[in-house]
């Protein structure tokens, strides 16, 4: 009875500030800077609160910018581990059906709802132990938002295992980590260790009577273990290679034993949506496109930056708020690629008018996928940019299916022959066949991450190849050549010539 109340009163109390929370959201958005005077990242940075229309109250990752240290003695000032055990003595099906009231979709790419999947692991057991595997194998380029998750505030991660596995009925979690985190996995692995030792995982978490234990894995760095299957394999110790489904991981997974595999993100914000409720969770975004979303965002914007913001906030609005707008201004914006490289490109019409949801990005011919937002301006020649994504997937295919292991090659090939305007117009349908083979004729889904940005890049820009085939010679490498830094004046120039020995001035020179 005591948990019940406690949950409920925690729960109201979350829904009455969700909903003047999500009445003053639009209201803050007016009296938020305009682009023309927008901070510049040290003071984005400074830990005001001033991060755009999501409000300090309603933003879940407090610690996104390390202001606070990411130990279990400051993530439990910042509410990490509240009530946790009256939450998990509510019972799974109240924290599922709480997660599908949310309107929590997963954000690692799919958008599946959490919920929906949560509930689709056995209620009873056969025997066999339940498992969670988050997929921490962040490795889309373009995506960093997880990693900002694992090294300012781990707990929120760990916190969410407990839950979620709870919910799930899972004996154990397992944190799959992309090889690459080193620092990342660190601080991870220590959080898990503080985490255990204060009992809030393990023998009787959180003093809850459930035993759960959380494990960190180590990954070699390949982008295809990001799959889920592909992680399940490379977890029992084979080659990461996709597995056929049917069987799917929620009746034979990991070790054989019903698995969910699900995003770092994903399982980061379940407690706070617990602790608040889910009608707070759904204040934001519009339906079906419910709740905050970390945003990486990058490319030519003055300042780049990981930012939690509210589903379906415009495009536009995202980019001026929290980078200050592109590098030279709005007007020189070429393309986009919204949700991670994997997700066909949009041209600047598309951009002017975009919300970054869901549903509406599907709409126009793209996916909000990890919300990996990167912004191209007019210095940027586009099938080069394609080009330099189809040789990615090309060199991360695990070959285990013809379309994808035969077909990546042939796209860069060819764009590498576009590129230089060496071929012949007949082609151009011809890499629009070759897309469309690969595409939907694999096992797994990285045929269709290859496939969609060359379909992009024809859907758009079909007359730059055209053109670049009509007049090669028109076309110079040097002019396009994209540098690691382009020249413009540094936002933060006096800490730069106090701290940077001047390496910076040196390496450009």
């Amino acid at each position: 009875m005591f948990a019940s109340a406690a949950v409920r009163r925690v729960a109201t109390a979350g829904r009455a500030a969700g909903s003047s929370s999500s009445a003053a959201v639009s209201s803050s958005r007016s009296a938020m800077m305009s682009s023309a005077a927008v901070k510049g990242r040290a003071d984005l940075l400074a830990g005001v609160g001033a991060y755009g229309g999501l409000t300090d109250q309603d933003r879940i990752f407090t610690n996104l910018y390390g202001e606070q240290d990411w130990r279990l003695s400051d993530a439990q000032k910042r509410g990490d581990y509240h009530m946790t055990k009256d939450i998990m003595w509510m019972g799974p099906d109240w924290i599922v059906q709480e997660i599908k009231d949310s309107g929590l979709r997963g954000r690692g790419g799919a958008g599946f709802p959490s919920g929906l999947k949560w509930s689709f692991m056995p209620k009873e057991s056969d025997g066999r132990p339940s498992f969670l595997v988050v997929n921490a194998d962040e490795s889309e380029p373009g995506t960093c938002k997880d990693r900002e998750i694992m090294r300012k505030d781990p707990h929120k991660l760990i916190e969410g295992c407990l839950i979620a596995g709870y919910a799930m009925r899972a004996r154990a979690a397992y944190i799959y980590i992309r090889g690459e985190y080193f620092n990342e996995a660190v601080v991870l692995d220590e959080a898990i260790h503080e985490a255990y030792a204060a009992g809030l995982i393990g023998r009787n978490a959180c003093g809850s009577g459930y035993d759960f234990d959380v494990y960190l894995h180590r990954g070699a760095g390949a982008y295809i273990c990001g799959e889920e299957t592909a992680l399940i394999e490379s977890l029992e110790g084979r080659q990461g290679k996709p597995r056929l489904k049917p069987p799917f991981p929620a009746g034979v997974g990991l070790f054989g034993c019903p698995s969910t595999v699900t995003n770092v993100e994903t399982v980061a914000v379940a407690p706070t949506i617990l602790r608040r409720g889910a009608s707070w969770f759904a204040g934001f975004g519009n339906p079906n496109n419910r709740g905050t979303k970390l945003f990486a965002i990058s490319g030519h914007v003055k300042n780049p930056i990981v930012v939690e913001e509210s589903m379906s906030i415009p495009l536009r609005e995202l980019i001026e708020k929290h980078c200050g707008g592109m590098r030279n201004g709005w007007d020189t914006l070429r393309a986009c690629i919204p949700g991670g490289s994997s997700v066909p490109v949009l041209n600047k019409t598309q951009c002017d008018e975009a919300l970054m949801e869901f549903d509406d990005l599907r709409s126009k011919g793209s996916g909000l996928g990890t919300a990996a937002v990167t912004m191209f301006d007019n210095s940027v020649d586009m099938i080069g940019a394609i080009r330099r994504l189809s040789h990615f997937y090309k060199h991360e295919s695990c070959g285990q299916c013809t379309p994808c292991r035969e077909g990546t090659s042939w796209l860069e090939d060819i764009l590498i022959r576009m590129e230089k305007g060496d071929a012949d117009k007949r082609e151009i349908p011809m890499l629009e066949e070759i897309s469309r083979q690969i595409e939907g004729h694999t096992i797994c889904a990285l045929g269709d991450a290859a496939a969609w940005p060359v379909q992009g890049l024809l859907r758009h820009f079909r007359k730059d190849i055209e053109d670049r085939i009509d007049d090669p010679k028109s076309f110079d490498p040097e002019k396009v050549f994209q540098y690691a830094w382009s020249g413009d004046p540094f936002d933060n120039k006096e800490w730069v010539e106090k701290n940077g020995d001047d390496l910076t001035y040196k390496a450009a020179a």
